[in-house]
């Protein structure tokens, strides 16, 4: 069988991609690359990192992710070291007559034993349950949490003075929550944003570090990470009041085009929120508009059920696509969520702003704006 770092090998050379052509186009460091396809898995900070730049690697060079997340961990049990007792065992110097006799003597004690056992065990209903192991409740103190949680614990989350709850309910293939807003489903080392509080907005920043498939009595590793400065929008706390950014009385960068979608027309700006939930494969890049602090332009791939939260937008944001139809774009202000649908076409690579107008009348106007 082809290991595991031949596998990246043969695909990336038959492709005639170089380690730096898919580092610029991932944004995986080569070292990282070249230690995957050398199988030298100490070169990485951690083993979240590893099957992340694994999944995205194997993604982007068409191949199967589940198969090599399986060759992945053949090797880590590989790796594991072998028994001091064994290395040392010396082989038995009776004869095989001796042991044979002696091994079909042991069998048939051990089988009087164990009839003896279940026949005289003392089968109650007190002593089953006892068994059983108790559903933990943890709760998150201060920014995040990192526990190892089995099936039926659950996590409290206070926000805004409420406790939400959120219960591990299944280990299977993936790892089931049940949070306040409905179910999540995580796979080994993706991290979803989760809105417990039905506002519109990520409140906490849920991984799963690590667990085995199918195998609930190994529990599952979890960071909940409290997403502080996303919920800043809700219905009543007087949205529509706030004053309007300093950089939007000005004039827009450009004015938006004939056929820009308008998304909110209030009497006054406030700031937004846009969420891109992923449907596919894509390069995503966004950089925020007139703002002094947060100039930096950010881009990364995305994979099928990730999840992106930009939060206290004031002015505008510029969006870049890949692939306009694998993304859903939502955005959130003033108490309600609009989706913004069918920003492009199949494969099209789409621009845009979403940016604060204001008009002639003083009213103003966040609109979609494509850039062409």
């Amino acid at each position: 069988m082809e290991s595991l770092g031949d596998k990246l090998k043969t695909a990336r050379e038959s492709k005639g991609y170089t380690f730096d052509y898919i580092g610029r186009e991932t944004n995986i460091a080569t070292r990282y690359l070249e230690a995957l396809e050398t199988e030298n898995f100490s070169a990485f900070p951690g083993e979240p990192y590893l099957l992340g730049f694994l999944r995205n690697y194997g993604e982007y060079l068409g191949l199967d992710v589940d198969e090599l997340l399986f060759l992945y961990r053949g090797l880590k049990l590989q790796e594991q070291p072998v028994p001091i007792e064994k290395l040392l065992r010396s082989p038995s110097r009776a004869p095989k007559v001796l042991l044979t006799c002696f091994l079909i003597l042991l069998g048939l004690a051990a089988v009087g034993g164990g009839v003896y056992f279940f026949m005289h065990i003392p089968w109650t209903k007190d002593t089953a349950v006892a068994a059983q192991r108790s559903p933990v409740v943890y709760t998150l103190e201060g920014s995040f949490l990192e526990r190892r949680l089995y099936r039926g614990d659950s996590v409290l989350i206070p926000l805004e003075g409420n406790q939400y709850k959120i219960d591990l309910s299944n280990l299977g293939e993936a790892v089931t929550l049940q949070a306040p807003t409905g179910n999540v489903i995580l796979d080994l080392g993706q991290e979803v944003n989760v809105d417990i509080n039905s506002d519109g907005l990520g409140d906490i920043r849920i991984s799963a570090q690590d667990f085995v498939r199918n195998d609930p009595a190994m529990g599952v590793m979890l960071r909940f990470d409290l997403s502080t400065d996303m919920g800043m929008l809700s219905e009543g706390t007087g949205a529509e009041s706030l004053p309007p950014p300093a950089a939007v009385n000005a004039a827009p960068e450009s004015a938006p085009g004939a056929n820009a979608q308008v998304i909110f027309g209030p009497s006054n700006a406030y700031p937004f929120l846009l969420q891109a939930s992923f449907q596919g494969y894509c390069l995503f890049r966004w950089e925020i508009l007139r703002e002094r602090d947060r100039q930096d332009r950010q881009e990364r791939y995305f994979s099928r059920g990730e999840v992106l939260p930009i939060p206290q937008i004031q002015n505008g944001v510029r969006i870049w696509v890949s692939n306009a139809t694998v993304v859903k774009l939502e955005i959130s202000g003033g108490g309600r969520t609009v989706p913004l649908d069918n920003i492009g076409g199949v494969g099209e690579v789409v621009v845009a702003d979403i940016v604060w107008v204001r008009e002639n009348d003083g009213r103003y106007r966040l609109v979609l704006n494509r850039i062409d």
